[in-house]
């Protein structure tokens, strides 16, 4: 494939949520991967397997087509390419443009002792997200990672924790998946030092509930 027929929009936004994530110590050369899926051709432009991600150039993001080969890119993809090819069938197949699987410190603490993340104390927390939940461990680089998540996605959920492996994120856009990432990690980050310094103090029931039984509000 000629490199001008490629959706270089497309490749810029995983290079840059690449670099932030790799500033931030969610990702690096040998864990996490990201992609979008591009809405001008329909291909899944996805991060490459043992580079620096804050050194990618254009070039180095891999091309995958719709039936799920790599066809672009001068870089082998990441071995988590069917977990995010899966990914993007959900829904109908139409919802979800970008993917991100990263390892953040407090997310995957919380994956590697199987425990999901939630309170009645943070408004931020209940308003925004509800929970995080976690899905069954899955082999990585192999499909039943998919397979475990994709209940989890199909009831609406857009974060989720896989089982002794990190976090699996979608958004309507690559930066959308981003920025629900380092929102939940620092969520995560503030509920495991609430603990270290005490109980958490819940609020009435009836504000939980107001939380609760609402979709998603966007408590900002």
């Amino acid at each position: 494939m000629k490199m001008k027929e490629l959706d270089f929009e497309a490749i810029r936004e995983v290079m840059a949520v690449s670099k932030r994530l790799d500033g931030k110590g969610m990702v690096n050369a040998f864990e996490g991967n990201i992609s979008t899926k591009s809405e001008k051709d329909g291909f899944i432009y996805i991060t490459p397997t043992g580079k620096n991600k804050a050194l990618y150039t254009e070039d180095m993001i891999a091309v995958i087509s719709e039936d799920g080969e790599w066809i672009g890119g001068s870089c082998k993809p990441t071995s988590e390419l069917p977990m995010h090819f899966n990914t993007y069938k959900m829904r109908g197949g139409k919802e979800i443009r970008g993917v991100v699987h990263a390892h953040p410190t407090f997310l995957t603490a919380y994956s590697l002792c199987l425990k999901e993340v939630e309170t009645k104390a943070y408004p931020e927390m209940m308003g925004n997200f509800k929970k995080f939940q976690v899905a069954p461990y899955g082999r990585p680089g192999e499909p039943n990672i998919y397979e475990e998540a994709k209940p989890y996605f199909e009831a609406g959920q857009d974060i989720v924790i896989l089982g002794n492996h990190g976090v699996l994120v979608v958004g309507e856009t690559v930066t959308d998946a981003m920025n629900k990432l380092e929102a939940a990690e620092s969520i995560a980050m503030t509920l495991y030092y609430a603990d270290k310094i005490g109980k958490q103090q819940d609020l009435e029931r009836e504000e939980c509930e107001m939380f609760f039984n609402k979709n998603n509000v966007t408590i900002i």
